[in-house]
């Protein structure tokens, strides 16, 4: 089995804390938000990862040895391939085209997932999906009377379907896949200016193949600082059994769990949670904390903060609101 991320978005809508690192390595509960997404994958498959694929753009060589680690951390060969240009969620699938052999899991690195993948190795391939309220803004599926997937749309003007398509796709064949987008590139076929995978996805149903939805518990999406909060949230939730607090090493301070703490981490007063998570070597007093991601080495002293994500290197005293501030920020 091999894993292809793309995940070579500017993420604009993540904005501060994207100008310095990209979106896939900002952190949710302690952990970059990819390798959650890796080892998620890696949970739930039953096959051995051979390797995990991650197309990019110029992220620079230290991204880079962070993704390499992350393939690692699962026993997986890391690869990168890079997406120059934004040309649509086939052509990045496509930058990873020695990846595509055997069995191919494609995950887009800006959502997270709580489920217990069932896979079907009868059926062609995957795709998992979600109910939501605002189908619109989504590419979504129909099915028939037997589960099998009969229709692509993407972002439908009228309702068709609630059932929206997640980012994350199974294939039997990743050669199959390969094939259908080549024939998309070669005959320049695209939907609103981009190759979308979705087109290649009719074309493998048009020749027989079957495609079923998968169904998840919980999708949780990284696209936004609201989002991303909540995520973390949730995440905190999901797994409260990770993230144990020795309260004793922080007297006089009330912990609401669940809380993440990275490394030297210093609390004098106020209180922290419930729903925080806190990075290394980052010293916090007097503050009052909830649902909020504070990263690493920051000083923040005399705050109330919530709904807040606050970067790296960051000094705050003394105010008290909703912040989204990026690294290297400083607010007396």
């Amino acid at each position: 089995m091999r894993i292809i991320i793309p995940m070579a978005g500017m993420g604009k809508r993540m904005r501060p804390h994207t100008l310095t690192v990209p979106k896939p390595l900002l952190p949710v509960a302690g952990k970059p938000i990819v390798q959650r997404l890796v080892e998620d994958i890696a949970h739930v498959c039953k096959d051995k990862i051979e390797e995990v694929a991650f197309v990019i753009g110029d992220f620079g060589k230290e991204a880079e040895a962070k993704l390499m680690k992350i393939a690692e951390s699962i026993g997986a060969k890391g690869t990168i391939h890079y997406q120059d240009e934004a040309l649509g969620t086939a052509h990045a699938v496509m930058c990873a085209k020695s990846a595509l052999v055997g069995e191919v899991i494609v995950a887009f690195a800006d959502t997270l997932f709580t489920a217990e993948f069932d896979f079907d190795k009868t059926k062609d391939g995957i795709i998992w999906v979600h109910k939501v309220d605002n189908p619109s803004q989504f590419g979504v599926v129909k099915v028939d009377t037997s589960g099998i997937i009969t229709d692509f749309i993407e972002k439908p003007s009228e309702f068709i379907s609630d059932m929206a398509i997640i980012g994350i796709y199974y294939f039997k064949s990743g050669e199959n896949l390969r094939e259908e987008i080549q024939y998309l590139l070669d005959n320049d076929i695209r939907d609103k200016g981009e190759y979308q995978l979705t087109n290649a996805l009719e074309n493998m149903k048009n020749k027989g193949m079957k495609l079923v939805p998968g169904q998840v518990v919980e999708w949780l999406d990284c696209g936004n600082k609201d989002a991303t909060v909540f995520t973390n949230q949730r995440v905190l939730e999901n797994r409260k059994h990770e993230f144990g607090i020795n309260k004793e090493n922080h007297p006089g301070v009330t912990i609401i769990e669940p809380c993440f703490f990275g490394e030297n981490v210093k609390i004098e007063g106020g209180s922290i949670g419930p729903h925080v998570s806190i990075g290394d070597n980052t010293t916090i007093k007097n503050c009052v904390i909830s649902n909020t991601i504070i990263q690493t080495n920051c000083n923040i002293q005399n705050m109330t903060l919530s709904n807040s994500m606050i970067g790296n290197f960051v000094v705050m005293n003394g105010k008290s609101n909703e912040y989204s501030i990026g690294d290297y920020s400083t607010q007396n």
